[in-house]
């Protein structure tokens, strides 16, 4: 019996998660869920956005599945998400893109890749902030450790080696920013040398865009520090028509969220109309990280089949079911 940690989330993110609970369900896998609250219901419930007790839970099962959360204007955590990056030391965020039937992937069947996203540092640590007395400037510090960049290349090759992928691109802009972009390039350089049997090559980030959405079957796994990798995988989900196809895992030493990247979408909540998809495949990036990639893949399978069949899926993906009748469809091809 394995034991996770299962935040509902705000918005659609009950009405994902029971959906992808039920799935999980149908594949009898041993699985235990402890429940937490974190976003706009643990504010309602507890008076805080990010309860000790949801913390400890992460931190005591190491494995968290995670829908939307809602970070309210004003005071408290920036974002929620960041935060718990930050919590835990999640340093890489990995979203893998791929063309599934029957969607409105620009590409079908070309993109199978993966963005490896530095997760802790770059523009994101949120330091340096600072807006002038008459509002006319602002400035933000961004900072890129070897240290950080070193550990988030050398994910990136070990994925490559481990799930049988051949390249890895390194994405920069060294050409202008030459102190932090340089310093990430410099030091992947060192450790691609370390990795002879996977291809590497290097790509400065307005070229790697434009190629991404011309030629996407050119890319394996790509890599790069936190605010390029936020656009190159947000980009990418659009390439496979949408973020109701993107997971994201955040993967740390010690602990590991794995979620559905889009938004708690409060316009369509308790519809049931919302697609599943996205939590359902960062269910399948789970069962991977706990080395049940068999799993994994019979789940992704279940997904494709019912893609294909058009069988029960939900309003933007062109049917007429609703989200736990797309989820009953693929649970009954597992």
């Amino acid at each position: 019996m394995t034991t996770i940690t299962v935040i509902r989330g705000d918005g659609i993110g009950p009405e994902i998660m029971d959906a992808t609970l039920h799935v999980l369900d149908a594949m009898r896998l041993g699985l235990s869920y402890e429940f937490a609250d974190a976003g706009l219901a643990a504010l309602e419930r507890h008076g805080e956005l990010l309860p000790a007790a949801t913390l400890e839970s992460i931190r005591r099962n190491r494995i968290a599945l995670k829908s939307p959360l809602t970070t309210p204007v004003g005071g408290g955590f920036s974002s929620i998400n960041v935060e718990l990056r930050k919590r835990f030391d999640l340093y890489a965020n990995v979203r893998p893109a791929r063309s599934f039937p029957n969607t409105k992937a620009r590409f079908p069947g070309k993109v199978d890749l993966v963005t490896v996203r530095e997760n802790t540092e770059g523009a994101y640590i949120g330091e340096g902030q600072e807006v002038s007395a008459d509002g006319e400037t602002a400035v933000l510090t961004q900072k890129v450790t070897r240290k950080g960049s070193e550990r988030i290349v050398r994910y990136a090759f070990e994925l490559a080696r481990s799930t049988g992928r051949r390249k890895v691109t390194v994405v920069h802009k060294a050409n202008i920013l030459k102190s932090t972009s340089g310093l990430f390039l410099k030091t992947a350089r060192e450790v691609a040398a370390q990795y002879p049997d996977i291809a590497c090559d290097e790509m400065i980030v307005d070229a790697c865009c434009m190629k991404l959405v011309m030629q996407p079957e050119q890319f394996d796994v790509l890599v790069t520090t936190n605010l390029f990798g936020d656009i190159i995988s947000d980009l990418c989900a659009g390439l496979v028509g949408g973020l109701g196809l993107a997971p994201g895992a955040n993967i740390g030493a010690d602990a590991a969220i794995f979620e559905a990247v889009h938004g708690s979408a409060p316009d369509i909540a308790g519809k049931g109309i919302a697609n599943p998809c996205a939590l359902l495949l960062a269910a399948g990036q789970m069962l991977d990280h706990l080395g049940r990639s068999d799993e994994a893949e019979r789940l992704r399978s279940a997904i494709v089949a019912t893609l294909e069949a058009k069988d029960a899926l939900t309003p933007d993906l062109g049917g007429e079911g609703n989200t736990l009748s797309f989820a009953r469809a693929i649970a009954s091809r597992l």
